[in-house]
């Protein structure tokens, strides 16, 4: 708690000015969705945080009131795309055209072999993560490309380049998430909205305590256990930071890449140009030659 406590006091410290900006910030009702909510509005953003449960949001925008920020609340279920649609339409109305999308929410309950999983909870997690991401983007990328700036960060996670056993709902969504970045990123990049995924790693929230601590999760997610107990734990004001950066346009030249909050920042920006060069930090078959499309 001590080391969480000097990162953020840290970051806030190198303050990035975000002065006449709208974010947008999904799943920020807690956990790493208010943490970025609250180093955006610290760094002079305007905030429209976006969640399924009122009381989550309200705290959320109450911190960020008393450190004078500004931050509205919107309550909405992101599967619903008309819904979604209202929602953004009252932000742009309420504080301005959106400068940055934030893509946060996130669901994994469906833990075990496909066989043993509910399949109504494992599509519930595929559809949450990657159609509430579709959903924003899909509604917030025409106004950005119609003023030709805008940035969209989509956060992935777990099992994004690599097998997740017995988690495969999540992790099937998270690579669909980092692929669709990428595809959109190509898309919307020559008219000035630029995609980025962002993993922020293995951070303590109400996710992972359902990991830890359900029947399901000790049975078939033995390692986020030992992850844990060793120590594992990153905060999520890295995540945060981050996407403040992004936002500020220090990591453009990485757009429709993956960025970990457990990256180094000032060596990040160093080896950008590195990355581009090797295509690195993306999701590619190794070793076979693909058509340009």
């Amino acid at each position: 708690m001590v080391v969480f406590y000097h990162l953020v006091a840290e970051e806030v410290a190198m303050r990035t000015d975000l002065n006449n900006t709208v974010a947008v910030v999904t799943g920020a009702g807690r956990g790493i969705g208010r943490e970025i909510a609250l180093h955006q509005a610290r760094n002079g953003a305007k905030v429209a945080v976006l969640a399924r449960t009122a009381s989550d949001l309200s705290e959320t925008g109450s911190l960020i009131a008393s450190e004078g920020g500004v931050a509205v609340s919107f309550p909405v279920d992101l599967v619903d795309g008309r819904g979604v649609e209202q929602v953004l339409d009252r932000v742009a109305s309420e504080l301005g055209p959106i400068d940055l999308l934030v893509n946060n929410h996130g669901s994994f309950r469906a833990f075990g072999p496909i066989w043993e999983c509910d399949p109504d909870t494992w599509w519930q997690d595929v559809e949450i993560n990657l159609r509430g991401t579709f959903n924003t983007c899909r509604l917030s990328a025409p106004a950005m490309i119609a003023r030709g700036k805008g940035r969209i960060v989509n956060l992935v996670g777990g099992g994004t380049g690599n097998s997740f056993p017995n988690g495969s709902g999540y992790a099937s969504s998270k690579a669909a998430i980092m692929r669709f970045t990428e595809c959109l990123n190509d898309t919307t990049k020559d008219r000035g909205v630029l995609a980025f995924a962002v993993d922020p790693g293995l951070v303590r929230t109400s996710m992972t305590e359902l990991q830890l601590y359900s029947d399901a999760g000790k049975a078939y997610l033995p390692g986020i256990q030992e992850l844990f107990a060793n120590g594992v734990n990153i905060p999520p004001s890295r995540a945060a930071a981050l996407i403040t950066d992004i936002a500020a346009g220090r990591f453009d030249r990485l757009a429709g890449r993956l960025l970990r909050g457990v990256d180094d920042r000032d060596q990040l920006e160093q080896e950008m140009k590195e990355i581009v060069a090797h295509d690195a930090r993306a999701l590619r078959f190794s070793g076979v030659e693909q058509p340009k499309l």
